[in-house]
Parts: C-alpha cells; structure tokens; sequence
C-alpha cells in the first residue's frame, strides 16, 4: 500500500468518522491512488485503530464513489471517469440552476453579504494554492445560496451530490488557468442574486458548471 499519510485525531468526533476522514483525504490528495486495494487489516495496523472503524469508513467512501466494491477483490479507490463526471455534473447543473432561480425569490439581505464573504474567502483560497482550502471555500459559497433556495429537499439532494463532486472539485480546482473564470463566474451569480433576477441568475449557474464539465472531460481525455 503506497502513500504517506497519518491519522488525524479528533477528541469532538466519533473514531469511524477520524477513520474515514483520514482516508478520504489521502484519496482527495492522491496519497492512495485509483485503482489501490483498500485492505482492512493494513490500515487499521497503519492507523492504530481496530478493524470495525476501518471498514465503517470505507463503506461510507462507497457512498461517495470514492470506492468501489468489486467481487473477489474487494474494495478498492474508485478511478476517476468522464460517463460518472458527465452523470454527476447534468443532475448537478438541474439542482443547481433551480437553486439559483429560487434563492431569488427568498435570500435575504445577510445571507447576500455572506455570499459576498465567502467569494472573498474562495478568492483568497485560489491565490494561496491551498488545495483543500479551495474546495471548502467554493462548497460554502455553493451551500449558501442552495441554503437560500428555502426547499428543504432540493438542500438534501444537493447535499448528497455534494460529496459525490468533491473529488472532481478538486480536480477541477488544480487547474490554475480556470482560477480567474472561476472568480468571475462567482461574480455574476452573486450579482444575479443581488438583483434578484431569476432568469440571470439560473443562466449563469448553469454557464458556471457547464465550464466546469467541458474542461474536466478534457483534462480526463487528455490524461487517458
């Protein structure tokens, strides 16, 4: 088993989440690779912990597509593909857009100088090359305006597909020449969202990740 990583402990959190937590991560950053066999006795050795978190977490990565079940080999980190990207992003762009066109009709005024906040939180994240900080920052400007959409259900299943695009975030996110579209694109949601125009503000989600699915498939392409 290839990587480098270690176990991050955490007094607030249940064992099976720092467990999963743990190898969620190394499979984030590449520290376990596509295609690697998740084998329970060796990372529970690796990370001093029993067999039962080991195996809690790596079902809770299945959830994710982060790992894949395969008979007679067992689990193993699920490689990245443009059919799942592809399936991914068109459910997302529906949510998505209809979120947008929602939270027109319900943010508020705080929750617009929270977005603008988390813009400049994102902006920041992109120009110190912090990877991880990237993502987080881009799923909480996301999260608010899905927040302000005010349908508790579409919230639940963006939620859900969240953790599937996380991976493909950060893939997404490595690209440093999408850095200043990206900030640009945050821009005229916001702005939509501030003008409380609906039409605006869908398009321009759906443009947002529409850019995002071109320019992954080529990455993916390209690296095949």
């Amino acid at each position: 088993m290839n990587g480098n990583f270690h176990i991050d402990m955490n007094e607030y959190l249940p064992l099976r989440d720092v467990v999963f937590n743990t190898l969620r991560r190394a499979i984030l950053k590449g520290e376990l690779k596509p295609g690697e066999r998740l084998m329970e006795i060796q990372l529970a050795q690796r990370l001093g912990v029993s067999r039962t978190p080991v195996r809690e977490a790596i079902r809770k990565l299945e959830l994710e597509g982060l790992v894949l079940m395969i008979p007679r080999r067992g689990a193993v980190v699920a490689e990245i593909t443009v059919q799942d990207l592809e399936d991914v992003l068109e459910v997302r762009a529906a949510l998505e857009e209809l979120a947008a066109r929602r939270a027109c009709e319900n943010i508020t005024d705080e929750e617009l100088r929270e977005l603008k906040r988390a813009a400049n939180d994102f902006k920041r994240a992109l120009e110190s090359r912090d990877l991880l900080a990237c993502v987080e920052t881009d799923v909480a400007f996301h999260e608010i305006i899905c927040r302000a959409a005010g349908n508790r259900r579409l919230q639940q299943m963006l939620l859900n597909l969240r953790e599937q695009m996380y991976r493909y975030r950060m893939e997404y996110l490595k690209d440093e020449r999408m850095h200043k579209l990206l900030i640009e694109e945050h821009d005229t949601i916001r702005r939509a969202l501030k003008k409380r125009d609906p039409v605006k503000a869908g398009s321009a989600m759906k443009v947002h990740i529409e850019n995002q699915r071109v320019s992954m498939v080529q990455n993916l392409t390209k690296n095949v």
